[in-house]
């Protein structure tokens, strides 16, 4: 490969996933899913455009980073905190039933291995996947429904959130137990000692940050500096703690999160993310699918992955929200909501494939689940808040589309 050819492959990657990017957006997909499927006609599955190589390989490692630093500044810790023990409850159900239920399908497929065995901790990364979720089209239609700051919109925010937070620290886990040379005790204390340092170092970090954006309010140096802050997290994850670099990008984000700049910040990030680095990792799956193992078993396997991902955070959130007293329909709603997946999966499962816990070809059942999530999640929430029951806020204030003037206590 020419050292000039590199120039080639982002020029025909970037064109490629923006138009299939736009093409997806007008099939009321997510934009992701058209960017993957732009990686996969020109990679080498296709048309053979372009090819996968190192430089293309750490465009997209920092692509997947910048994108766990934008989550972790998109996060609301107040909010995180605000809402207590119900959301921490409903999040941790909709981890541990995706991660059962994806392990046992795995399981089911290719056998029961037993436990430290490298079939094992395979079939528990494929739960690991379907723990993941993304709340940004549920949020969008709860939005348009007028149902977004309800008593089930706060608590969907909020679960996913929390999800999101506890999901980072099952794949940190996971790929933990995988190296050979680790133990459960060695693994479970490096996090334990990982996370200490963060919140020692973040308090420092954070005040000083805090400074510097009362001095330096909307300047371009508070997003440079926490660019660096981003980077240095994720190298001292990956090497001095043997963590997934992307739990200290994300990591970094939380510190910077609570910012009165973060929206700057996570603003400035996206720009070189949207642009660049984000089309070059989303498509760098498309270009890592193969089909060379796609037979029958996979395309039933794969069938069986989306049913059993949507299923178990339907059973695992729902249950849960019907523990505190939500009646049979609504704690039906928070299931439904908690059930769409995106980047946070692709994430997973570029990490599981970097470690050698995913084969390539099950990328396919990955970019159908975010399909078939982000299509059916939208229609069966329209289909539930249909009626003009009250839908009442933690503050007791109806935010129903139609009663917005009217108030009610509800008891959550």
């Amino acid at each position: 490969m020419s050292s000039f050819d590199m120039f080639k492959d982002l020029a025909v990657i970037i064109v490629a996933a923006k138009l299939f990017g736009i093409l997806a957006r007008r099939l009321r997909a997510p934009q992701v899913v058209g960017e993957i499927v732009a990686g996969l006609i020109i990679g080498p599955s296709v048309l053979g455009l372009v090819g996968q190589n190192d430089f293309l390989s750490q465009m997209a490692e920092i692509g997947v980073v910048l994108l766990m630093f934008m989550a972790g500044l998109d996060t609301d810790f107040k909010e995180l905190i605000k809402t207590g023990p119900m959301a921490l409850a409903v999040a941790c159900a909709g981890v541990f039933v995706p991660l059962i239920g994806g392990t046992l399908l795995y399981s089911a497929f290719y056998g029961f291995s037993a436990i430290g065995t490298d079939g094992f901790y395979r079939a528990l990364f494929v739960g690991t996947i379907m723990t993941a979720t993304s709340v940004s089209i549920t949020v969008q239609t709860l939005r348009e429904l007028g149902r977004l700051k309800g008593k089930i919109g706060t608590l969907i925010l909020s679960a996913a959130i929390i999800d999101d937070v506890i999901g980072i620290i099952v794949l940190t886990f996971v790929i933990g137990f995988k190296n050979p040379s680790s133990n459960p005790g060695a693994v479970m204390l490096n996090t334990l000692l990982f996370f200490v340092f963060s919140v020692a170092v973040g308090f420092v970090v954070y005040l000083l940050f805090k400074f510097l954006d009362k001095k330096y309010t909307h300047q371009r140096r508070i997003p440079i500096i926490g660019l660096a802050l981003c980077f240095a997290l994720a190298y001292v994850a990956e090497t001095y703690f043997g963590i997934a670099d992307i739990t200290g990008a994300y990591v970094a984000g939380l510190i910077l999160c609570n910012l009165k700049d973060s929206s700057y910040i996570s603003e400035k990030m996206d720009i070189s993310s949207y642009i660049l680095f984000g089309p070059v990792f989303f498509a760098s799956i498309g270009l890592k699918t193969e089909f060379d193992g796609f037979d029958k078993s996979l395309v039933i396997f794969s069938i069986c992955f989306v049913v059993v991902a949507m299923l178990a955070k339907i059973v695992g959130c729902g249950l849960c929200a019907k523990c505190f007293k939500f009646s049979w329909k609504d704690s039906l709603k928070v299931g439904v909501g908690m059930m769409t997946r995106g980047e946070v999966a692709l994430i997973v499962s570029q990490k599981g494939l970097a470690v050698g816990l995913l084969d390539s070809k099950y990328f396919t059942s990955v970019i159908l689940l975010i399909i078939v999530s982000s299509v059916v999640t939208p229609i069966a929430l329209k289909l539930l808040f249909k009626g003009k029951d009250l839908y009442t806020d933690y503050n007791g204030i109806d935010t129903s589309a139609n009663s917005a003037d009217k108030k009610e206590t509800t008891t959550v």
